[in-house]
């Protein structure tokens, strides 16, 4: 019987597994504890980029170029994370700490901006945020809080996203790149800037040189730009703030598409398939007979719109003084800078791109409001004297109409009389309602102004910008209104823009112009 039970004992199994998973324990528990302090200091490593992130993020959110950005940057990244924690067990507490704030021009982080810098403020473009350094202690591992995870930290780099859309894709080199490559705006409000077309010239562009942007959309080439350039609403994608591409296939013509503003619709001027209205202020210096009719009567054309004989035009022979009283143009449009309306040769013309915002206010005034007392114009308008040609322009258009001191604001002018076939001076569009466009774009709620531009300005050299070139920086967005209509006169070129600086793109609505689209609110994480 006992013999029996040994048998039965040594050939039992049950409890087999019991060694065996006692021999296994010590590897499973340290398996398990492996795993929970990875997963401890995983979570860790995660928190403090998130924190980065964030603090990256609410630091790039001020840098819009204005004064205090650096300072508001630098306080928005510590601010966002004076709240935050993460699971450490350094003794050193739970709050994320910030390391290091610094700002750069480029998001390679190539050109570093001291925040102590007087121009700290427009240069930084971007903000590199490190958070501080964080150490978890292993836990469950064979020798318990003998072995850490070392130094853990974050780094996070961001910047201020920026797209503009529905305006021409319009590009000007920066024309103060050698004096002034961050192009300082407030240095140059009012002031005209004369821009000559490149169009598919080879070659490096110069400051001063326009050319287009690409957007991806409409047509291509020539055809392409005259749509861009001449509809209320361009075809194509917005355009981001950080870098764009240029278009190549430009020629001289393609500016008359922009002249459509000006109420002038020559040849191809308005590609079909879109509006091309002129602004509701068509003011120029060009005339033409009250009797006018047929295919030519709103071209550039002897039976259309045309320049006033030579006697009779604005031909300024100084660069610093006004006309004489006794001299009154016959017809006169918002003018140049006195330094660009004179021969090149004349002393003190503006050899450069850059005018001084020195326009001739008087002879304007005499010129289109001629029931005024010779500069009585401030008095009758409530502007200062030094107000810009926007100013003007925007005056005319609130109180077109009016009788204003015996004057219509943006009536008929008839400087030689009454005679059907005189030449007549229009101040509101005459073509744009033939032509289908209605009576003209009046600024405002969803209406573009028409006369008002954003354009990207790039520092040309710099880039080595040619033609065609891809992804290439921009400086920042430039509002700028349109002077005159492109055409050759005795002293302008067909292939040149002339456009007086207002402000520099910075809000919603294109720094208020009615029907623009800009936002930079939208900050991105470049790594």
């Amino acid at each position: 019987m006992f013999a029996q039970a040994g048998k039965r004992f040594l050939k039992n199994e049950d409890g087999a597994i019991a060694p065996m998973f006692a021999l296994s324990l010590t590897a499973l528990i340290a398996v398990g504890g492996i795993a929970f302090d990875y997963s401890r200091m995983a979570s860790m490593d995660t928190e403090l980029q998130n924190a980065a992130d964030q603090a990256a993020l609410a630091a790039a959110s001020q840098l819009d170029g204005t004064a205090g950005a650096v300072t508001r940057s630098t306080a928005a990244a510590s601010g966002l994370v004076a709240n935050s924690t993460v699971f450490a067990n350094d003794g050193d507490g739970t709050g994320v700490t910030i390391a290091s704030v610094v700002f750069y021009e480029d998001r390679e982080g190539a050109n570093l901006v001291n925040a102590a810098d007087a121009d700290a403020d427009t240069r930084a473009r971007f903000v590199e945020v490190t958070v501080g350094a964080r150490e978890a202690f292993y836990a469950l591992t064979p020798i318990v809080n003998a072995i850490s995870s070392g130094d853990i930290d974050a780094t996070t780099m961001a910047g201020m996203g920026s797209a503009i859309c529905k305006v021409p894709p319009v590009m000007i080199c920066n024309p103060a790149e050698a004096s002034d490559p961050t192009f300082t705006t407030a240095n140059f409000i009012g002031d005209g800037i004369k821009l000559v077309s490149v169009g598919s010239g080879g070659g490096a562009w110069a400051p001063g040189n326009f050319g287009y942007l690409d957007t991806g959309g409409g047509s291509g080439g020539a055809n392409g730009l005259r749509e861009d350039l001449g509809w209320v609403s361009p075809p194509g994608d917005c355009l981001a703030q950080t870098g764009v591409d240029t278009k190549p296939g430009a020629t001289v013509d393609v500016v008359d598409s922009m002249n459509t503003r000006f109420d002038i619709y020559d040849n191809v001027a308005c590609q079909s398939g879109g509006a091309c209205p002129a602004s509701i202020n068509a003011i120029k210096d060009l005339v033409r007979n009250g009797n006018a009719n047929g295919n030519n009567a709103c071209r550039l054309h002897n039976s259309g719109w045309k320049e006033v004989v030579s006697a009779d035009q604005y031909l300024p022979t100084s660069a610093t003084a006004p006309l004489a009283a006794s001299i009154t143009p016959k017809s006169m449009g918002h003018p140049r800078d006195m330094c660009h309306a004179v021969v090149g040769s004349a002393s003190g013309a503006c050899t450069g791109p850059i005018g001084n915002g020195n326009w001739d206010r008087n002879a304007y005034f005499r010129v289109n409001y001629p029931a005024w007392a010779a500069g009585s114009w401030p008095g009758h308008t409530g502007l200062g004297s030094t107000a810009t040609r926007y100013d003007v322009y925007n005056w005319e258009i609130e109180n077109r109409d009016t009788v204003v001191g015996g004057q219509t604001v943006l009536g008929t002018r008839n400087p030689y009389g009454n005679g059907a076939n005189q030449p007549r001076d229009y101040d509101k569009p005459v073509c744009s309602p033939t032509a289908g466009y209605g009576s003209g774009h009046v600024p405002g709620g969803t209406n573009v102004d028409r006369r008002r531009l954003s354009v990207a300005v790039i520092n040309c050299t710099a880039n080595g910008v040619n033609g065609a070139a891809d992804n290439v920086p921009v400086l920042k967005w430039l509002e700028v209104f349109l002077v005159e209509p492109s055409i050759n006169r005795a002293r302008t070129s067909r292939g040149e823009i002339y456009v007086e600086v207002i402000e520099e793109t910075t809000t919603a609505g294109g720094g208020g112009s009615a029907g623009q689209v800009v936002r930079r609110d939208v900050p991105y994480i470049v790594r």
